[in-house]
């Protein structure tokens, strides 16, 4: 699709609000198609239009996306939501999402975003520290792996 590549383009070069005319155009021509809805959502979400977003990233997911937009739309929902202040539906979508896709680290990033805001302080470093372990190259965090993984669910904890 043609259109859509221009829309991309565009929001590249950050035109975003031309690149959203273009983007709710091709929509209103292909209302149905997950891929469409997706990109829609994101037209919406960098100007700031989270609200307006949720649908289409909610439409999009339902209707269905390839293995590597999917786990992007469930990023870009949660996260619309957790900057909404919707903590309980951001943190569904992540566990969803993280459930899905659990070696896309960006989810788990984000969810612990959420855990945050959520008051699950310790969940949330807990969340962080699971992805630095899993996704490190660096030896010095490598050698402590067992210790941080012992202490990530203990950190209120005095000894």
């Amino acid at each position: 699709m043609q259109r859509l590549e221009k829309v991309l383009q565009l929001r590249e070069k950050n035109l975003l609000r031309d690149s959203n005319q273009l983007m709710m155009d091709i929509h209103r021509d292909y209302p149905e198609d997950g891929l469409v809805n997706y990109q829609t959502a994101w037209s919406l979400d960098v100007l700031g239009l989270e609200n307006e977003a949720i649908l289409y990233y909610e439409k999009a997911i339902l209707l269905g996306l390839n293995n590597q937009d999917e786990p992007n739309a469930y990023l870009g929902l949660g996260s619309t939501y957790r900057t909404i202040g919707e903590y309980q539906k951001s943190e569904k979508v992540f566990q969803e999402g993280i459930t899905k896709y659990p070696n896309f680290k960006a989810l788990q990033v984000f969810y612990a975003m959420t855990l945050f805001n959520l008051k699950k302080h310790e969940d949330s470093i807990g969340q962080l520290l699971d992805v630095i372990i899993s996704s490190t190259k660096d030896e010095s965090i490598k050698e402590y792996e067992r210790a941080i993984h012992f202490y990530k669910d203990k950190l209120h904890l005095v000894w």
